[in-house]
């Protein structure tokens, strides 16, 4: 009971309760990614080497083929560090800036308007987020594409940084804004609708329903949220990879150009190339969203905080 009551005593919006929210963050990014690292695996090499990775199954055969289940968890150290990072800030920030800018525009705007509120919020977190995600992203991607590059983070980084530089851990980072911005407005803008759409439809106050209830929502919300932000994300997610594979040393927007149009030697993937491997990514990120939520709500719970969302009172 005491330790139920000291739960309750977090300040909302206090710096404990934006401390809480970015740990709730790690855990909710870190774990699910690092979790789905084999279709993350798939989907990398059916973006960059599609000839050799056509579709899922093929995709998992031949990992398989390659190096058994330890072939399998290539890149997992970049992947769990880097979107641990990544949670931290995309969590924390958003409801930081959420509670900031609601306050910028005062409370009656912030309720009319809270689709933009949340939009903001959720854009300027994931800025900063892609800063913290960008390295660990580039050598997660080189070590999954190009085994022979390196085997994980402790020599793929040293690597990059002694052959590229610095802009070649940061050179993916506007195409993953390109990404990763869209990504999380739809991740929390459309969440936060659903959310909200749910407890009108059940007609009664998010508080009437037990915590267990409040987290079945909160899954159901992650996973619709997921899978519309995982469409849109999708070309830029694919130019990211082509990216990191591809040892350059001229500008980003160059890089693009060539890989998009092609140089006289080497086509360009067009339009059509831009969604491959769209089909494991999309279930991936359905998943994966609506873990993330239920992870992070959870974890809300646990240290004494409500759960993200709910109809607004009118």
């Amino acid at each position: 009971m005491a330790q139920q009551q000291q739960k309750k005593q977090v300040k909302m919006y206090s710096a404990e309760y934006f401390k809480l929210c970015g740990i709730g963050g790690i855990l909710s990014c870190g774990l699910t990614h690092t979790a789905v690292t084999p279709l993350d695996l798939v989907k990398c090499n059916a973006q960059a080497n599609p000839k050799e990775f056509p579709n899922v199954t093929a995709g998992f055969k031949r990992l398989y083929g390659l190096g058994g289940l330890r072939a399998l968890v290539r890149g997992w150290a970049p992947t769990f560090w880097g979107y641990s990072a990544q949670g931290l800030c995309k969590f924390g920030f958003y409801e930081f800036f959420k509670y900031h800018y609601a306050n910028m525009v005062g409370q009656d705007n912030a309720v009319k308007y809270r689709s933009i509120v949340y939009m903001f919020a959720s854009a300027s977190a994931e800025f900063i987020a892609d800063v913290a995600l960008c390295p660990f992203e580039a050598v997660k991607v080189r070590v999954q594409t190009s085994p022979e590059f390196a085997t994980g983070l402790s020599d793929g980084f040293p690597k990059i940084l002694a052959a590229e530089g610095v802009n070649g851990l940061y050179k993916g980072l506007v195409p993953l804004w390109a990404r990763q911005v869209p990504y999380t407005i739809i991740k929390f803008v459309a969440f936060e609708k659903v959310v909200e759409m749910i407890y009108n439809f059940l007609g009664k106050p998010k508080e009437t329903f037990t915590k267990g209830q409040q987290l079945c929502v909160t899954f159901a919300a992650g996973y619709i949220a997921g899978i519309v932000c995982g469409a849109v994300s999708h070309p830029a997610d694919t130019m990211v990879s082509k990216l990191n594979k591809a040892k350059t040393t001229g500008g980003t927007g160059a890089a693009i150009r060539e890989i998009y149009y092609g140089t006289p030697t080497q086509p360009g993937i067009g339009f059509a190339g831009l969604w491959k491997g769209f089909a494991p990514r999309v279930v991936m990120i359905g998943t994966l969203t609506g873990l993330q939520w239920f992870i992070y709500d959870s974890f809300k719970v646990y240290v004494g905080l409500p759960t993200t969302g709910g109809a607004v009172k009118k």
